[in-house]
């Protein structure tokens, strides 16, 4: 019974049984030819319509089977038609309506039938073909987890993920789903994160890593104790984004509903001055019918969701259609320096004494003291390597000021400690001999970030981190300026020398270095006055005003950040680099299906049009051949569905995601 009632709601039961009437009725006119007692004149008919005298013939059953193929697909167009009205919005369906009644008036049975089961065709086919298009948004959803595995009272219980509990322990064996968010407390285990990141390379999981609901066990076996649960995971996220994102208007789209709503009137006023100038009823009916903007108004929003939803599936979040737009006119493209072309994993590398009463121990104990309040990605290389030697600080740490773009002041036991830059020391009135900042201009040189240590009023020392370049940010930037990226321009508040090393060897156009956050935002606003579409990729913390002015605003490594997948204009799920490059050559091909199915639409109705002046276009071939247009508007959108060539390259090394969102995180 179920199966029944679902068939009879679905897009194909009124298309089929009217395509059945339509059989019956050319049936029965068959056998009319050979049998003249099938055929009735009831009087009713003959009194109520003018059909009869006009054509001098006689009302058969064929033609009451007929007409009750045009009312079974007819009907729905109406309601459609007249609700639409009554929200004071003359659609397609309006014109298709009044083409139909029209035929039923002056006897052209068949003409009414075919348009309408035509048009209900056409309909089911959109709506198939759309949900199509839908696909990685229903991908997503299936890969939602049903049930987990928890620890409850000292044993194992399986219940809906949905009752998880914030904090609770979840077991992932292998080949189950991951249940919730959460972080790994024991075992190890390789996670396939395919569904999130779009990277399919299962990555390695032990205690401390990040894992993602939805997420696959490809071996090993995981504790996880949940962070995230329900509507609260990164995947719950991602499908509420896609699917928000999928029904947003681009700017196109806005702009051919509007010049619908002008259209579809004028069509009628067309048709109904050339019925009245020729005389000809058909001709009038033709027209609404020929004219019907089917294919123009599928022809954005199908584009669209296919784009959007390609991009999904390779973990790449585009906010909307509006969105996706404006990707596609991306010619500049502003990168920040630490955790989107380097890693984010800065190590320690120099310790460089200035203070003869001192040692190594000396400088990196007060360097690490300084820094153990600090959230700069830069103090992690310094706490754990003064831990690993013994030295590191122990307790709450003291007081810190952090200073913007020039480093940090922190009260130790009543002494106050600087590490950054020379502005930071000048600042703070401290007088040097110019050493610090010679072996700080020698240590950048090679790359490396030099940060100046002082105690008080003095200098005691350098300490410095390099941060590893990525694999792929050499082949990202070629990538770029083959996607049609004139510039690529890095951002950074690091020293110059240390941005100069990271440009040459990846190819940057153009170097900004030591700059404060307000610097980025001018630098972002400066090549928007240069004329250029501006997208500044970023972790969203110092970067929060470029990110905010630019046109586009990417977000890396996203899949662990809340803020980033709902605020993000694109937000890059993995730490893939190449995806940045494919996001907008994607959004170029979905900009490009766009234009093509505009021309499509248009050149369509134009030739159907001249058909129906020049003759030879009769009202059913005209819907035949407009709904043959929507189809292939539809099936050029699809293509966006498959992966252009090269599109996913994978990167040459595979940087574990739970890194990447501790990067974000820090």
């Amino acid at each position: 019974m179920n199966r029944m009632q679902k068939w009879v709601s679905g897009n194909w039961s009124v298309p089929l049984v009217s395509g059945v009437l339509i059989i019956i009725s050319f049936a029965l006119q068959r056998l009319a030819d050979g049998a003249a007692d099938l055929t009735v004149s009831p009087q009713w008919w003959l009194d109520a319509g003018a059909h009869a005298a006009h054509a001098g013939a006689v009302f058969t059953l064929g033609d009451a089977f007929m007409i009750a193929a045009a009312v079974v697909t007819g009907y729905g167009i109406v309601v459609t038609a007249v609700r639409s009205l009554t929200g004071k919005v003359i659609g397609i369906d309006l014109l298709v309506s009044v083409a139909a009644i029209g035929a039923v008036i002056i006897g052209n049975f068949w003409e009414a039938a075919a348009v309408t089961f035509l048009f209900a065709v056409g309909h089911a086919l959109e709506a198939a073909t759309l949900d199509k298009t839908r696909s990685a948004l229903t991908a997503l959803v299936a890969v939602a987890p049903d049930s987990a595995i928890v620890v409850r009272d000292g044993r194992q219980q399986e219940v809906p993920a949905a009752q998880v509990r914030m904090g609770e322990i979840v077991l992932v064996k292998n080949g189950a789903k991951v249940p919730v968010d959460g972080e790994v407390v024991s075992g190890t285990g390789a996670i396939d994160e395919a569904s999130i990141t779009g990277e399919s390379i299962p990555v390695e999981k032990a205690a401390g890593g990040r894992v993602f609901a939805g997420t696959v066990s490809r071996g090993g076996f995981l504790q996880v104790r949940a962070t995230g649960i329900g509507a609260d995971t990164t995947l719950a996220r991602i499908i509420h984004r896609v699917e928000e994102a999928q029904d947003t208007k681009a700017r196109t789209q806005a702009f051919i509903d509007r010049f619908s709503g002008w259209y579809t009137p004028a069509v009628m006023v067309l048709a109904l001055v050339a019925a009245l100038v020729s005389g000809d009823v058909v001709l009038g009916l033709t027209l609404l019918v020929i004219g019907c903007p089917g294919a123009l108004v599928i022809s954005i929003p199908v584009a669209i969701v296919a784009g959007i939803g390609r991009a999904a599936r390779n973990g790449i979040l585009i906010k909307g259609g509006e969105f996706l737009e404006t990707a596609a006119k991306i010619s500049a493209v502003a990168l920040d320096k630490t955790g989107t072309l380097t890693e984010g994993r800065p190590q320690l590398t120099d310790v460089v004494v200035l203070a003869p009463a001192l040692g190594r121990s000396d400088v990196l104990r007060w360097a690490a003291a300084a820094e153990a309040g600090s959230e700069h990605p830069l103090a992690r290389p310094i706490l754990e390597t003064a831990q690993a030697e013994g030295v590191g600080p122990q307790g709450v740490p003291g007081t810190v000021t952090p200073v913007p773009g020039k480093g940090i002041a922190s009260e130790i036991d009543g002494h106050l400690v600087l590490i950054g830059n020379p502005p930071l020391l000048e600042q703070y009135g401290v007088v040097h001999d110019g050493s610090a900042a010679q072996v700080s201009q020698e240590l950048a040189a090679q790359g490396r970030t030099p940060m100046i240590a002082a105690v008080d009023d003095k200098v005691i020392g350098v300490v410095a981190v390099a941060d590893r370049l990525r694999a792929d940010a050499s082949e990202m930037v070629a990538r770029l300026h083959r996607a049609g990226v004139q510039k690529v321009v890095m951002l950074t508040g690091d020293t110059l020398l240390v941005a100069e090393a990271i440009g040459r060897a990846t190819g940057i156009d153009e170097i900004h270095a030591a700059l404060l956050p307000e610097d980025k935002l001018h630098v972002v606003t400066q090549l928007q006055h240069e004329g250029y579409t501006v997208a500044m990729v970023g972790d969203g913390v110092n970067d929060a005003p470029a990110l905010a002015t630019a046109d586009i605003g990417v977000a890396m490594g996203a899949a662990g950040s809340a803020v980033a997948v709902e605020t993000a204009d694109i937000a890059l799920m993995g730490d893939n680099l190449l995806t940045l490059p494919e996001a907008i050559g994607l959004a170029k091909r979905t900009v490009s299906v766009m234009r093509q199915n505009i021309a499509i639409a248009l050149v369509t109705v134009v030739l159907l049009l001249a058909g129906v002046f020049a003759g030879g276009v009769t009202m059913s071939i005209g819907m035949l051949v407009h709904e043959g247009s929507v189809l292939v508007v539809i099936a050029n959108a699809m293509r966006l569905l498959r992966n252009a060539r090269g599109a996913t390259a994978k990167p040459k090394r595979k940087t574990s995601t739970a890194a990447a969102v501790q990067h974000m995180n820090a």
